[in-house]
């Protein structure tokens, strides 16, 4: 508990966003569909979990816990606690959409992840201006971990638009504007310094290596936002005296969908020549692994995306490689963080250790009247 960290939510996000596409995989494999269920329900377990124990943190360890947020690497996963929310509401509208409950229950949690992502987009990065020590030759794609939420549930909000009633879902559609534009342009804004980052320092040290991957996912977010947001607003405002207005909505979040998948194709290849090169070092276990699987997860259900609206068979089965390719990951790195757990090696807190002497960095415990009567 004092050592539990928000980067184990990366967990949720690799884990959700692989049942959601295997939902999606447009070949037929027997018990495909339980595995949706099992692993969907696994991964609220693992939330729920994770949730308790680092609430906990905060309760019994608290000043300890605080010293989260003036650390620059460990601060910028508090991002993957709504993020690995959003799955999980996903899923429940797409396997429960029929059942009312379900629906009410994922509306409140996107409310919650929403509200969460809005004041962790806002809290990460006061801290970055006041608090930590930051060097441009150590920026890594993890400064997009806090930013990111916000359009992460701007996609969710096109998922459960449809099935709410006529004017909850403008509200949530046009929420999900607002997100999605907090959220896009701050990202490409850290994307086009990474790069430069990149071509001045070169590349980071193989601790980070897998940090290159997350660039894919404010790209394939992005992407996705603006496929489903532009479907459901068209029907969210239909008859309404914004109709003209939105109708224009699919078209332009197909084109810009388009544009930011292409951007996607970059990085993608990227991405994967930096890994090649970094395999050469060896690359040492850690959370950090499992950037492999969203990022590339939210892609792929951007080019899934894109294939149901344009009909285009090479996006349905561009799609079915990238979800065998997520899957291979997701069976990698969840083996690797298993044995991580069952070792203890994983459960380390980096910013509760000395940067001067790696050792545990502990206050010490409050003179009590017993102490000084010893004394």
């Amino acid at each position: 508990m004092h050592q539990f960290t928000p980067n184990w939510f990366a967990l949720n996000m690799g884990t959700g966003i692989l049942f959601l596409m295997l939902a999606q995989f447009p070949i037929p494999v027997p018990g495909i569909e339980s595995l949706t269920r099992v692993l969907f329900w696994a991964d609220i377990g693992f939330y729920v979990v994770f949730s308790i124990l680092f609430v906990s943190r905060f309760v019994f360890f608290r000043h300890d816990a605080f010293r989260l947020l003036d650390h620059p690497v460990q601060s910028m996963f508090l991002g993957a606690i709504p993020m690995g929310l959003a799955p999980i509401i996903n899923g429940a509208v797409d396997f429960y959409g029929h059942s009312h409950i379900a629906v009410h229950a994922a509306f409140d949690l996107w409310i919650v992840d929403a509200a969460l992502s809005l004041i962790i987009g806002w809290l990460v990065p006061f801290y970055m201006f006041t608090r930590q020590e930051h060097a441009f030759e150590r920026m890594t794609g993890v400064w997009l971990l806090p930013i990111v939420p916000a359009e992460v549930a701007a996609a969710s909000a096109g998922t459960i638009g449809p099935h709410l009633s006529a004017q909850i879902e403008q509200f949530v559609v046009t929420i999900g504007y607002a997100l999605w534009a907090i959220s896009v342009p701050l990202a490409f804004g850290i994307l086009a310094i990474l790069f430069l980052r990149l071509v001045l320092h070169k590349l980071p040290h193989r601790d980070m290596a897998v940090s290159t991957w997350l660039a894919l996912g404010p790209i394939g977010t992005g992407s996705l936002g603006l496929l489903l947001l532009g479907n459901a607003s068209t029907r969210a405002f239909a008859g309404t005296g914004l109709s003209s207005i939105f109708a224009m909505a699919q078209g332009i979040g197909l084109l810009g969908g388009l544009f930011l998948w292409g951007v996607g194709i970059w990085w993608l290849g990227m991405a994967t020549l930096i890994t090649l090169r970094y395999l050469k070092e060896g690359l040492p276990f850690n959370m950090g692994w499992w950037g492999f699987t969203f990022p590339l997860g939210v892609y792929t259900a951007a080019t899934f995306a894109l294939g149901s609206e344009t009909r285009f068979a090479i996006f349905e089965w561009f799609g079915a490689l990238l979800t065998v390719v997520l899957t291979f990951f997701w069976t990698l790195v969840t083996t690797r963080t298993l044995q991580g757990m069952w070792t203890g090696q994983l459960f380390v807190a980096p910013c509760l250790l000395s940067p001067e002497t790696g050792l545990p960095m502990f206050d010490p415990p409050p003179v009590t009247l017993d102490d000084e009567l010893r004394v």
